[in-house]
Parts: C-alpha cells; sequence; structure tokens
C-alpha cells in the first residue's frame, strides 16, 4: 500500500516540504471536518465530528481501533482502523491513543 502525503494548499502550488530549509508543515484543521460513519447495530448512517472520535494505535492491526458512540441508539462502536483510516483520522483533528505493550 502506498501512503498518500498531505500538504497545506500554497498559493504558488510548491509542496512545502520540498522548499529548501523546511521540513514537514503541521496541517490546520478546520473546525468542520467531518467523517462519515455507519452503526453495525442499528444500521443508521451519519456524520461525526472530530471531537466525536477517539483513535487507539496499538502494536498490531488487532489493537489499532477507532470507536463512537451512535448518535442514533447510543451503542458504543469500535472499528478496526487499518493505515489509510489513522491518517485520515490524525489528520482531521481526532484525539489519539498510542498503547504501548508492558515489558
Amino acid at each position: 500500500m502506498h501512503r498518500t502525503p498531505l500538504y497545506p494548499a500554497t498559493a504558488t502550488g510548491i509542496r512545502p516540504a520540498s522548499l529548501p530549509g523546511t521540513g514537514p508543515v503541521p496541517v490546520p484543521v478546520p473546525a468542520a471536518v467531518r467523517f462519515r460513519a455507519a452503526c453495525p447495530d442499528c444500521r443508521g448512517r451519519f456524520e461525526l465530528a472530530a471531537a466525536a472520535l477517539r483513535l487507539a494505535i496499538g502494536a498490531t492491526s488487532r489493537t489499532t481501533f477507532y470507536t463512537f458512540t451512535c448518535p442514533a441508539c447510543g451503542a458504543s462502536v469500535r472499528k478496526p482502523a487499518g493505515e489509510r483510516i489513522i491518517e485520515l483520522l490524525t489528520g482531521g483533528g481526532v484525539r489519539t491513543l498510542r498503547l504501548h505493550t508492558a515489558l
């Protein structure tokens, strides 16, 4: 799977990371970012704000997931998060928890 880099728009059309002497530039996230989601219990479809979602990143794909509460039925929903989902959620301002294993 190829990673898709995200860059803020610029007036010149040049990616900021490609300018001499610059590194990655944080992308400001608008407050109106919304994510489409569905509830497996009531089969409702809706849009959620970034504040309504939580992302947990673990050591394996089984321990990496995102959660939200269904606004229609109130069910707590937990879904697996692949690489692309992680990229979209973190770029959209979703709060992230990194899970560590005990040594």
